[in-house]
Parts: structure tokens; sequence; C-alpha cells
């Protein structure tokens, strides 16, 4: 078992217990005044990722059989992050502008910097991607089953499908599912919203009201921003939900509601990973071009599951939407036709017939969750 150490409390304990940091991954902790200990220790197989050290002992760990990985300068964030960002995070300074946030910096800097040739940009933003990729499997570290739902960033709050996009994460949540979205805007923040819900549907659905007097978030960020902060503040948003969302889409900023979000710069490997994770199930709203990807991401496996191994409920919400508007169903059905993956498709009209499916699909797998 590999043993992570992310904080200096951590280095102490594990050092004080073991005697050894052999075979230990230290990340991003400051170690300036540890100096003397690291000396002393065993440290054969190490590795140490953007730790602060005093000058002369990277190359003295280096002698003595550990891997040191530098700091990176002159970045507006930390490539080896231990763990998931927050809303308090990336949004910090929201009071002067979005365009003083974290969130703000890091996508300026993606645009500027991350260009083909850039070696030293890609290499930053591909240790950050897996620093974050690694914090993730963390944060689902026990959760039993985990949903994905999934649509498009362009759902107004307050409308519809935004608001059904909310109860159906506040009913998952509600069932002891840990549920997973895109992280973005529209239906994405909605389920994020209705999942980190504690409060009644009614005071959801106030919350939701809230929500829709601010503006959009493509006509003023900040606004919409400030708007999700009250809403934090004023309701019970406490329960866990995740966020995946990527700086490739710079104009779709992170919604606020999710506990934990995974920003990704490589939207590749972000959409593998929020797929990958919801082995409970994907909904599937109404969306454009994003969703349809997500859609036939998560079908290839299915597709290719050898005959009896378990495969992925999907469930597209919409019948005339997937149906006529973006006819994703009859090719669904055409590649389903005689092959295990037919039975793990659905399309249903409405987010209760949703849950209904998942739970009908999953009644082996999650009873208690579903069941």
């Amino acid at each position: 078992m590999r043993t992570d150490v992310e904080s200096l409390d951590e280095f102490d304990a594990h050092l004080g217990s073991t005697g050894s940091l052999a075979g230990v991954v230290v990340q991003s902790v400051d170690l300036t005044r540890r100096s003397a200990v690291l000396r002393e220790a065993d440290v054969g197989g190490a590795i140490f990722l953007g730790c602060r050290l005093r000058p002369g002992d990277a190359s003295q760990l280096a002698r003595a059989g550990a891997l040191v990985f530098p700091r990176l300068p002159d970045l507006p964030f930390d490539p080896y992050r231990p763990a998931l960002y927050t809303a308090e995070e990336l949004y910090r300074g929201l009071e002067r502008g979005y365009a003083d946030t974290p969130d703000a910096r890091i996508f300026a800097w993606a645009r500027a910097q991350l260009r083909p040739g850039g070696l030293d940009a890609d290499l930053s933003a591909a240790l950050h991607d897996h620093a974050i990729s690694e914090a993730l499997h963390e944060a689902i570290d026990g959760a039993e089953h985990v949903v994905g739902v999934m649509g498009g960033h362009a759902q107004r709050r307050g409308s519809e499908p935004y608001r059904a996009s909310a109860h159906l994460g506040h009913t998952l949540a509600g069932a002891g599912v840990l549920v997973v979205s895109g992280g973005g805007p529209g239906s994405m923040e909605a389920a994020n919203l209705g999942a980190s819900f504690a409060g009644s549907v009614a005071e959801l659905d106030a919350a939701i009201g809230a929500l829709a007097a601010a503006e959009s978030w493509s006509h003023d960020i900040t606004a919409w921003a400030r708007s999700a902060q009250q809403v934090r503040r004023d309701y019970p948003c406490t329960r866990q939900s995740l966020g995946i969302p990527t700086w490739f889409y710079g104009h779709e900023p992170p919604n606020l509601f999710a506990s934990g979000i995974a920003k990704y710069f490589t939207n590749a490997l972000r959409e593998d990973f929020l797929l990958r994770l919801c082995r409970a199930g994907v909904v599937y709203l109404p969306g454009a071009a994003g969703t349809v990807q997500e859609v036939f991401q998560a079908v290839t496996p299915n597709y290719y599951a050898p005959e009896g191994e378990p495969t992925v409920p999907l469930v597209l919400v919409g019948a005339r939407y997937w149906t006529e508007t973006v006819p994703v169903w009859p090719l669904l059905q055409s590649l389903a036709k005689g092959r295990t993956m037919a039975s793990s498709i659905q399309l249903v009209d409405s987010v209760d017939e949703a849950f209904a499916a998942l739970s009908a699909a999953g009644r082996a797998a999650v009873p208690r969750a579903l069941g």
C-alpha cells in the first residue's frame, strides 16, 4: 500500500511512528524546518512532490535515493495539490469581480501558455491533472454508490429542466447516493445544488427562485456566482456532491454547490474520470455536443462488455429531445440490437422515471441506495 503524506502533521506522525520515509509520497509540504530529520531518515524510494526545501536538501535527498520533483515557478496554481478545489478557493476575491478570482486567473494562464511546443506549461498542466485525479480517487473512497447527472450548461435557473435536475440530485442524495456532475452551470449546477441541499423540496424550490433572480452566468459571471454564495449562506447546502469541470471550456465557470471540485486542464481526461466513477448509473438531461459526447463515451464500454459482465445503467431523460431534436436514441437502439448493452440503456420522460429506472437497474447491486 502506498503511503501519502499531505501535511506537516502527517509527516511528523509518520516519521514518529515508523522512523522512516522509505517509499512514502510527500506532496506539497513545507519541510524547510525539517532539514535535520530529512538528513537522518531513510528516504530510499521516497517521492517529494513540490515540497518546500532548504537549499541543499533536494540534492541530499536525491543522493540518498529519493525522487524530488521541484516546485515550479510563476504558476497561478499548485501542480502538486493534494486535494480537490472548493468553491471558496476558486472564487476567492469574488468581491472584486470574477476576473480577480483564482479560477479566472488560471484560465487566463491556460489560454496564454498551453500551446503546441510549450513543454514547461504542458508539464505543469499534466502534473496538476494527475494530482487532481489522485485527489478525486480519495474523495470517492468509501462511496458505495456514485451516480452521474449530465446535461447542458444552457438551462436557465428557474426553468423546468433546471428544477427537474435539482429535484433529481436531491432525491438521489437523499437515497444515499454520491452525485457527480460535469461541474458547470445549467443542469450541472442544478444537480449539485439539489444533491447538496439538506432541506425540504419546498425550501429547495425557494432557493432556486432566489438564484433565478440573478443575472445569467453568460451575461455576468460575477453576479451569477455571488447569488450562489448568498444561497449557500441562506440555505442548508451541506451535503456532499462532486463537480468535475474543465478550463478547456473557459466560458463555462464552475458552479458553487459541489463540495469538491475536480477541475482539469485536459478535457479528455476529465471526461474519462467523470464517467468512469459513475458505476451506479448516469442520467442524461437535454444537452448539446458535450452531453452527446458523454453519452457515447459511456456507451462504448457497455457496447463491448462480454456476455454476463455488469454494465452501467444509462438513462436519457426527454423522449422527444433525444429522439427528434438530437436523435441519439435511435442510434443507441441500433447499436444495442442483439448486445448485452440493450438492457443498460433506457429512455424516459421525467426525472421521477429516471430515478425509478436506476432503482430497477441497480436493485441487485445497490439495494440500500436505490432499491
